[in-house]
């Protein structure tokens, strides 16, 4: 027998070789996609960060908050950083100065500058207030260039002048006159702040003009009327520097387009078509670029653009040409050449290129291979000017198109396709690739019919595929050879369901109202995409729930406002859409079974379940939320041509506290084995009430954290913890499996053994129920079948009544923050289990395994013989994160907010699939893997020493019976 010493050392050094991703295992068993989110149109441009060099990359702040440059080239990213740590609806500013290596941005309250090579930081400088705009001095009296930041600070305008070299405050203009800014802009002299003057509703624009120099007020005037500004998004355009020296407004009719050159107090109005639907202006952002712009008016028939030319020395704006209507959808940009202008039109299937001076074409690119199949929302280009003769352009365009892609179009080619859509995760599920929808059919006929029928029917069936034959027997060869090489093989290039089961379907909702449907067995490839809803920019798409249709091959997805959209879960096609009402009325679905099948229920605000078929009558207790936090247990009554709701229980948590997290046993949750086998072959028996969740409520006055252990039938509490010195603002999350449960927190505790040290930091706590404290007892239910919940809790009796669970916790420090906690499923649950969850400061997923975590490891001692023997290894109550634990190995994966985890056919494996900024998956083992055989396991070496086996056997077999022959003829008689 093994020293304790040695087996406790082999102990832990088993995870370590169990959890590791082996080399030749990346990116075979995983997939990842890098996001950004969806560029901006005002935040997205293309800049060089190096003078000495041509080579320009691609900068973008996404509509998710996430800041970082694109290799133009590969589309590879090349830095990225979430600025918020969290997910955003929009804004921000992102702004670079012409021949510099930074960019500067802003977000919130934050201004920052960053590295254009690296992604290295540079300045961050929180404020008080609210960043409006952001905006670079390209010309300062130190010849360095400076940022202006707007801000609005409690309803007054504040302007401030930073240094570009470490984001220092050089002057501050500050107006307490409670106008609303808007935008800044500056050329060589001056610096002009626009405002909102008036009531909601009802403003005119106000100009403030101040000195670069000191930051004083230099002049200040009125533009327009009172009422030509309804809001905000009427000022569709203000210039940041001489090279468009314009501010324009328009109306809530959008009949007139109305111009001022800032430093004037003029204005000068164009008409617009009648049936006007959007403009947009596009204007070059170099100083030495030539005062020309571009105006985009989309019509119910089309669009079409105009180009302006503005007169510096008498302040006069002309339109110099017209660009022709087209009824598809168009986009154009800017692009710039020391004073030269371009103008970009990009089509779904050329791109145009016109000089701003005139409108003759200098050049045009036809799509290679014919069109993008998408329309163009919003692009930035990169013309250079070739020399020699024939085509004298180049340009590359990066596009965002209406299915939330980011192309880049290089002269004829598409160079990449980004899918930033897939950015924004909110709901994500696991739905098994369909059968065949004939055979599908044919089965269900079968089972419809009498047993001749049906026999005969079947019969025919199996005469009818002997057709298949010779094309199944012409694929053995290829099979065969694929099975020992390793490569892999598909039916026509359609997904379609292994043995392993390691081929499914991840069905992804995001924030903009998109669907997409990956096959998780393939690298991730994306199967389909498509908008189902068009969600309006600052909104987002609130998933409340999923439903797969195994069976019928279709998937249901419900919004929080009574939207829903049914689609075939294989190809994405749209089956039935209810579009989205105004008004947000549901904060839930709860999945239930009745006596029809599944069925979705949608829960209201105030705790109601809402439209629920007097058909289909719920068998279960539906736990709900009402309005004012507390938890309701509803049940249903079939009242014949009505049915009826009752609240068989409420639970109210106690005053100051309000729920944090919620967590229940997953649908797919099998239990291997009912006790705990003990090192002295003793058992103690799991408590197994499939009926229980896990509530964590937080008390911010007390900063305490208090989970409670509920009863999902009766809402009685079986059991409650409290936990001291809580960080309310950190994150508190709960997850569920089996007898136990974890919950993670960011708290500071004083130690028992030492009342003077305490400890703090980001800590995870697990509870181990039982149904006795002592081993090889059942507790109060002893061998029953049936128990009922309803039963009073604190009087057991042998007459079937609910016991309160044995209650074993322990508590353990994280080395790093964790979030988006769920545990590995397998298909029977015998596989050991792992904690997985989300490391936002190492952009990483760690696997915690369940023993690490178990709450019975010995304290203050070393574990005995038997414990050893159990598993048990000594408690220290600090768990370091193990890199080899760490299932995204090296990938950068960033911004994750949930994981869903689904069981394959082999027991051993479980897949992940993680969405919020990026998109990835991968496939863990616990326990290893012991039921198939691994990727490095050499099958071509293995049928080698076969065939050499069995040939030696046949080319040694005729001397064997020679050499037997002989020896019996020479044998004496």
């Amino acid at each position: 027998m093994l020293p304790p010493q040695l087996s406790t050392f082999l102990l832990l050094a088993l995870p370590s070789a169990v959890r590791g991703v082996f080399q030749d295992e990346v990116g075979h068993i995983d997939y990842h996609y890098e996001l950004l989110g969806v560029p901006q149109p005002e935040t997205t441009f293309f800049h060089r960060p190096r003078r000495e060099e041509r080579a320009s990359l691609l900068y973008t702040l996404s509509d998710i908050g996430v800041l970082g440059a694109v290799n133009p080239t590969s589309g590879a990213v090349v830095w990225r950083h979430l600025l918020n740590g969290t997910l955003t609806d929009g804004g921000g500013f992102l702004r670079a100065g012409e021949g510099e290596n930074w960019v500067t941005g802003a977000l919130g309250k934050s201004v920052h500058a960053w590295d254009g090579v690296n992604g290295r930081n540079k300045f961050w400088v929180d404020f008080d207030g609210e960043v409006k705009d952001l905006e670079i001095m390209e010309m300062t009296e130190n010849n360095r260039k400076d940022v202006l930041a707007l801000f609005d600070e409690h309803g007054s305008t504040v302007l401030r002048r930073l240094s570009g070299d470490d984001g220092a405050e050089v002057w501050k203009y500050t107006e307490a006159s409670k106008d609303i800014p808007l935008q800044v802009s500056t050329n060589v002299e001056k610096v002009f702040v626009i405002s909102l003057r008036g009531s909601s509703g009802s403003y005119n624009l106000k100009v403030t003009v101040i000195d670069t120099l000191t930051g004083k007020e230099l002049d200040q005037w009125v533009l327009g009327s009172k009422g030509e500004v309804r809001s905000e998004k009427d000022v569709m355009f203000v210039g940041a520097n001489s090279a468009a020296p314009i501010v324009a407004w328009t109306d809530d009719s959008l009949q007139k387009l109305r111009i001022s050159v800032l430093g004037t107090r003029n204005r000068q109005e164009f008409a617009l078509p009648e049936d006007t639907l959007a403009v947009e202006i596009h204007a070059p952002h170099l100083v030495q670029s030539l005062p020309h712009f571009l105006v985009h008016i989309k019509t119910a028939a089309g669009n079409f653009a105009q180009v302006y030319h503005t007169d510096l020395k008498t302040n006069a704006i002309s339109k110099a040409y017209d660009l022709p209507n087209l009824e598809e959808s168009s986009a154009f940009s800017t692009s710039s050449d020391n004073a030269n202008v371009y103008f970009s039109r990009i089509t779904d299937g050329e791109l145009v290129l016109v000089s701003s001076v005139s409108s003759a074409i200098v050049g045009q690119w036809p799509l290679k291979d014919g069109k993008l199949n998408q329309a163009a929302l919003h692009a930035v280009s990169d013309v250079v000017k070739k020399s020699g003769s024939g085509q004298n352009f180049a340009i590359r365009a990066a596009v965002v198109t209406d299915k939330d892609n980011w192309v880049l179009v290089r002269n004829r080619e598409l160079a990449w396709t980004r899918p930033e859509g897939m950015s924004g995760g909110v709901a994500a599920a696991f739905a098994e690739i369909p059968e065949n929808e004939d055979l599908v059919k044919t089965l269900e006929q079968e089972a419809h019919e009498n047993p001749l029928e049906a026999y005969i029917h079947r019969v025919n069936r199996h005469i009818h595929d002997l057709q298949y034959l010779p094309a199944y027997l012409n694929s053995i060869p290829s099979r065969l050879m694929s099975s020992i090489l390793g490569t892999e093989t598909s039916k026509d290039g359609k997904p379609a369901r292994d043995s392993f089961g390691f081929h499914k379907l991840a069905i992804l909702a995001t924030k903009r109202g998109m669907l997409y449907g990956l096959d998780v067995g393939n690298h991730g490839k994306i199967l389909w995409a498509d908008r189902v809803f068009h969600i309006a920019s600052g909104d987002k798409w609130n998933v409340t729930g999923i439903q797969i249709n195994e069976s019928g091959g279709k998937t249901t997805v419900v919004g929080s406002n009574k939207d829903s959209v049914t689609f075939k879960t294989l190809t994405g096609e749209i089956v039935e859409s209810k579009a989205p009402e105004i008004q947000v009325s549901t904060q839930s679905t709860a999945l239930v079974s009745t006596a029809q099948g599944q069925l979705l229920l949608p829960i209201g605000y105030n705790g109601e379940v809402l439209d629920v078929p007097s058909s289909w009558t719920p068998g279960q207790t539906v736990v709900t939320r009402g309005s004012e936090g507390e938890l309701k247990g509803i049940t249903f009554v079939d009242d014949g041509p009505k049915l009826s709701q009752v609240v068989s229980w409420t639970f109210a948590l106690p005053e100051g506290q309000k729920v944090a997290s919620i967590a229940t046993r997953p649908v797919h949750d099998p239990v291997a084995s009912i006790g705990r086998v003990l090192g002295d072959r003793s058992v103690r028996y799991k408590y197994l009430n499939p009926n229980t969740l896990v509530l964590a409520a937080i008390d911010e006055s007390k900063s305490t954290l208090t989970v409670y252990l509920l009863d999902t039938v009766s809402g009685q509490i079986l059991t409650s913890s409290t936990y001291q010195g809580i960080d309310a603002g950190k994150p508190i999350e709960v997850a569920m499996a089996e007898n136990w449960y974890v919950v993670s927190f960011f708290g500071q505790n004083t130690l028992r053994s030492s009342p003077d040290q305490s400890i703090k930091g980001y800590q995870i706590a697990i509870t181990d129920l039982y149904e006795s404290d002592v081993a090889n007892d059942r507790g109060p239910l002893e061998d029953a079948e049936n128990f009922s919940s309803l039963e009073p809790l604190d009087v057991p009796s042998a007459g079937g009544a609910s016991a309160l669970p044995s209650v074993i916790s322990q508590t353990y420090v994280l080395s790093s923050p964790i979030k988006a906690l769920q545990v590995s499923q397998t298909r029977q649950g015998i596989s050991s289990r792992q904690v997985l969850a989300y490391l936002p400061e190492m952009h990483g997923i760690v696997g915690i395994p369940r023993m690490f975590l178990e709450p019975r490891r010995p304290v203050g001692r070393d574990p005995t013989p038997a414990e050893v023997e159990e598993g048990l290894i000594k408690y220290h109550p600090v768990i370091e994160i193990d890199p080899k634990s760490i299932v995204t190995h090296e990938r950068d994966v960033l911004g994750v907010e949930k994981i869903i985890t689904s069981p394959a056919v082999v027991e051993s494996t479980s897949l992940v699939f993680a969405f919020g900024v990026d998109v990835f998956g991968t496939r863990v083992a616990p326990s290893f893997l012991f039921d198939i055989l691994g990727k490095g396991f050499n099958k071509l070496s293995l049928v080698g020493t076969v065939m050499a086996c069995f040939a030696g056997v046949v080319a040694l077999g005729p001397m064997v019976r020679r050499k037997q022959i002989d020896a019996r003829w020479k044998a004496p008689m």
